[in-house]
C-alpha cells in the first residue's frame, strides 16, 4: 500500500514563482525531478522541514528556470503527427522517404530508398493507411535492429555475454534500457530515423551493461574500447532532429 504524502507548494526565486509537488517518501536526500510538460516533482523525507525543502528548491532555482524554458524550445521540434497524406516524409536511417499514397485493388507498402509507395483501396481512410504504414515501420524495425544486435553480439560474446531478447517499443525519454538479469534488451522505436552508426552506439551501450551494470568510469572505458568514436555517435541523437525528453532530475 502507497502511504506516500503529497503536498503542493510554492517558493519565488527572482521574482518568479515556483510551484512543486512535494512527496513523502522513505528517501535519505531531497530528490528534485523535472517532467518534460514542466510540472516539478521533489521527494523527501517526513523527517525534513518544509522551509529546509524550500530553500532547497531556491537553491535550484536557476537551474529549474533554464529546464523548464529548454523543454518549452525544444517542444517546437516534436514530431507533428502524421497524415498519412501523399508528400509526407518518413524518416529511415537518417533518409527521408517521401510518401506516395495509391490507389489499389492490392494493399502494401514498398520502397525504393526515395519515395514510400502506400496501396490503398481507399486512400481517405485514415486508420487503415496509418496501420499499414506502422505495420511496415515494425517490420523494418525488427529486421534492422535484429541486424545491428548480432553484428553488435560479436564483439561482445568473447566476454561470456548470452545474446538478449532484443524488444521494440515506443519510448518518450531514452533510446534503449536493458535488463541484465532477465537477458533483455529494449529499444526505442524511433531509433530507425537515426543513422546506422546511432544505432549501433545505442545497441552497444546497452549490451556494455551486461559487463557493467551501471554508469561508471569502468563502464564508459569500456564502452570506448569497443567503439572509440561513441561521443560523436551520441552527439548526433542529442541533436534537435533526433531529441527526447528526458526528464531532468538532480
Amino acid at each position: 500500500m502507497d502511504n506516500n504524502i503529497e503536498e503542493l507548494r510554492e517558493v519565488f526565486y527572482q521574482d518568479e514563482k515556483i510551484q512543486f509537488t512535494l512527496v513523502r517518501k522513505n528517501v535519505k536526500n531531497i530528490n528534485l525531478r523535472i517532467k518534460p510538460d514542466g510540472k516539478i516533482s521533489v521527494s523527501a523525507n517526513k523527517f525534513v522541514p518544509g522551509n529546509v525543502i524550500d530553500d532547497f528548491i531556491i537553491s535550484k532555482g536557476s537551474y529549474i528556470l533554464n529546464a523548464i524554458q529548454k523543454y518549452a524550445e525544444l517542444q517546437k521540434y516534436a514530431p507533428k503527427p502524421k497524415e498519412y497524406i501523399s508528400g509526407e516524409s518518413f524518416k529511415m536511417l537518417s533518409r527521408d522517404l517521401r510518401l506516395k499514397v495509391i490507389c489499389g485493388e492490392k494493399e502494401f507498402i514498398e520502397a525504393d530508398g526515395v519515395f514510400l509507395y502506400l496501396y490503398v483501396k481507399d486512400k481517405s481512410n485514415f486508420n487503415r493507411k496509418k496501420l499499414l504504414v506502422e505495420k511496415w515501420i515494425n517490420q523494418q524495425c525488427k529486421l534492422t535492429f535484429d541486424e545491428i544486435s548480432r553484428q553488435v553480439y560479436g564483439k561482445l560474446q568473447k566476454y561470456g555475454v548470452s545474446y538478449p531478447e532484443i524488444r521494440i517499443r515506443n519510448m518518450t525519454s531514452r533510446w534503449g534500457s536493458c535488463q541484465t538479469k532477465k537477458g533483455i534488451i529494449t529499444l526505442n522505436k524511433r531509433l530507425i530515423e537515426a543513422p546506422r552508426n546511432c544505432v549501433e552506439y545505442v545497441v552497444l551501450h546497452e549490451y556494455c551493461h551486461f559487463i557493467h551494470p551501471n554508469h561508471s568510469k569502468k563502464f564508459y572505458g569500456f564502452v570506448q574500447m569497443l567503439m572509440p568514436d561513441w561521443r560523436e555517435r551520441k552527439k548526433v541523437l542529442e541533436s534537435r532532429e533526433y531529441f527526447l525528453y528526458n526528464d531532468a532530475t538532480e
